[in-house]
């Protein structure tokens, strides 16, 4: 399976701090948006990976990221110049995606809770065309709404309905089939000029082909692309960092957990960053591996 993070757009929700600076480059706390979307494809053992971001954000990608080969995996950047959706951002992947099946999150999604790797992993191996991850919130008519029937099988995905059937709502984390890009080709632009991705899951529901993958409780999900969440999922991470004293989304943490890279690999990191508490954390993990 590759993985698919969706980064483009102009993050007009937060002018005019988006102005000059793609979104998914600020900082969450001590580490940049983008670590921790990728962090959860790493986490699921996903190493083959592409970025879509505008043409104009790819250098500032490349100088955070490089290639990927610092966190033993591979990092292309594909580009969507035009915001037109998750569906069309899906679809200036398809040379990347090629015949595989695919995941795709979006670059201001953050997910975090107990047990998470093992529910990412399991649900891989038991992916078989399309798979949401669902979650509960409070305004279900903000988002994509997941209803059920009687016998609580998928009956459809509105967006953002004015009447919403559940509590439940897709978040931006999906698992495709290579016949996402067929669907995608039938699907026509939504009101506001965008390729829906409810409209490309509402393909497979009508096929009975698609499966949610229920985020319960003790799951945290935000989505960072306003001030206020980007504000919240700061001090989430700064609070379960201090209590529990481990960084979430340590890129070369997770992958020297993988056997991904060595030791020596992190230590150039270590000289890279110079002296941060990012650094200073990197060194207790490399010192609890020896």
């Amino acid at each position: 399976m590759k993985g698919l993070i969706l980064a483009g757009g102009t993050g007009s929700r937060m002018y005019p701090i988006t102005k000059a600076v793609n979104k998914h480059l600020l900082p969450v706390f001590d580490k940049p948006m983008i670590y921790y979307p990728l962090s959860v494809l790493m986490l699921a053992e996903i190493k083959e990976i592409a970025i879509v971001c505008r043409s104009a954000d790819i250098h500032s990608f490349e100088a955070l990221l490089g290639n990927g080969e610092l966190f033993g995996i591979s990092i292309e950047y594909i580009i969507q110049d035009t915001a037109m959706g998750i569906s069309d951002g899906i679809k200036q992947a398809s040379n990347f995606i090629d015949n595989s099946s695919f995941c795709v999150i979006l670059g201001d999604n953050f997910f975090f809770g107990p047990g998470l790797t093992p529910k990412l992993i399991k649900a891989k191996q038991q992916f078989r065309h399309a798979t949401a991850f669902a979650y509960e919130v409070n305004n279900p008519e903000n988002f994509g709404v997941i209803s059920y029937n009687n016998q609580q099988n998928i009956e459809s995905i509105e967006e953002k309905p004015e009447h919403p059937k559940s509590n439940s709502i897709a978040t931006g984390l999906y698992f495709f089939d290579k016949h996402a890009l067929t669907y995608i080709e039938q699907l026509t632009p939504s009101a506001r000029g965008e390729l829906e991705v409810t409209d490309l899951l509402n393909k497979y529901v009508d096929t009975q082909s698609l499966r949610v993958e229920i985020l319960g409780r003790g799951y945290a999900w935000l989505d960072m692309g306003t001030n206020e969440n980007l504000m919240e999922a700061s001090i989430y991470i700064q609070s379960i960092e201090k209590r529990q004293g481990f960084k979430i989304a340590c890129l070369e943490e997770i992958a020297l957990n993988k056997g991904w890279i060595s030791a020596s690999q992190v230590e150039i990191a270590l000289t890279d960053y110079q002296h941060t508490a990012y650094t200073n954390y990197l060194g207790k993990v490399i010192l609890e591996k020896s």
